[in-house]
């Protein structure tokens, strides 16, 4: 509540804030709850930005996801400021107008995915808060943009979780019971896994160095992409599982691609080394 989040920024006095409070879940989890998505991550982003604002916290960094971006878009994704579209009955001008027009994030350029609409539409807002603290009090907030995230102390609920954890609990579950492997969907939907510790060293530099109100894509390079099907493949061989993998089609696939460029984080951090998949998921 806001009475609670202003009640602890009080009692703690932070001068840094790393903002990771959220309602979060795995596909079905959202594509069964979207109202509850919005309204809850809403309140609480509101809450935590203006408690850090009225506390005179120095820098708050906010978590967004790649989920945020436009489903329907051009890849790989990145944080590019675009010119917003305004409709004209004559061409000819377009041109002048373009150069006089507002600008905006790629991330608001069009609706995200349908699956996790209320999750998406409340991220956004962040960015549109940062903006406003910003120009309106000198407040430096800024958010990062992961990918998919993985590594120790995971949620392992496989009706609610994310798609690795959820591969694993299912692996051990296989195992135990001599079954097949079920996967949701057709496995052919792709993502970038970033491990969490390598998450955790970026956000502490962006906390101390990143100094933009535009947010940052933290991911691993767009050529670490793989699909679920690899994933599960890969996980089945950690665990040393050698039963049948099944597809389950009638369960959704989601998104079918978020692909992201790191580039910028390139630009600032050109040798950082991502620890690789195979290895962070033996972990």
């Amino acid at each position: 509540s806001s009475s609670e989040t202003k009640a602890l920024f009080e009692r703690h006095k932070p001068t840094h804030v790393i903002h990771l409070a959220a309602m979060v879940g795995g596909l079905f989890k959202n594509i069964r709850s979207n109202l509850d998505f919005w309204r809850t991550n809403i309140h609480i982003n509101d809450n935590v930005l203006h408690s850090a604002h009225e506390s005179g916290v120095q820098k708050v960094v906010s978590c967004l996801s790649t989920c945020i971006f436009p489903d329907k878009t051009t890849y790989p994704i990145d944080e590019t400021m675009v010119r917003i579209p305004i409709p004209t009955q004559n061409p000819g001008k377009v041109p002048a107008l373009l150069n006089s027009l507002p600008r905006r994030s790629q991330i608001h350029n069009g609706p995200p995915h349908s699956s996790n609409f209320g999750y998406s539409y409340a991220k956004r807002m962040i960015d549109i808060q940062n903006r406003g603290y910003s120009e309106q009090h000198g407040r430096r907030f800024t958010a990062v943009i992961p990918t998919n995230v993985f590594g120790p102390h995971d949620n392992f609920n496989i009706e609610d979780g994310h798609v690795l954890p959820g591969l694993i609990h299912k692996v051990y579950l296989a195992k135990q019971s001599g079954s097949a492997l079920t996967v949701w969907g057709t496995g052919k939907p792709r993502r970038q896994f970033i491990y969490s510790l390598d998450l955790a060293r970026l956000f502490l530099w962006v906390l101390r160095e990143y100094d933009e109100v535009e947010p940052i894509i933290l991911s691993v390079g767009e050529e670490d992409e793989v699909s679920i099907r690899e994933a599960a493949e890969a996980i089945a061989e950690a665990m040393e599982f050698r039963g049948e993998l099944v597809f389950d089609t009638t369960k959704s696939d989601g998104q079918f691609k978020k692909t992201a460029s790191n580039a910028k984080l390139r630009r600032y951090l050109p040798e950082f080394q991502f620890t690789p998949f195979r290895e962070g998921e033996m972990e």
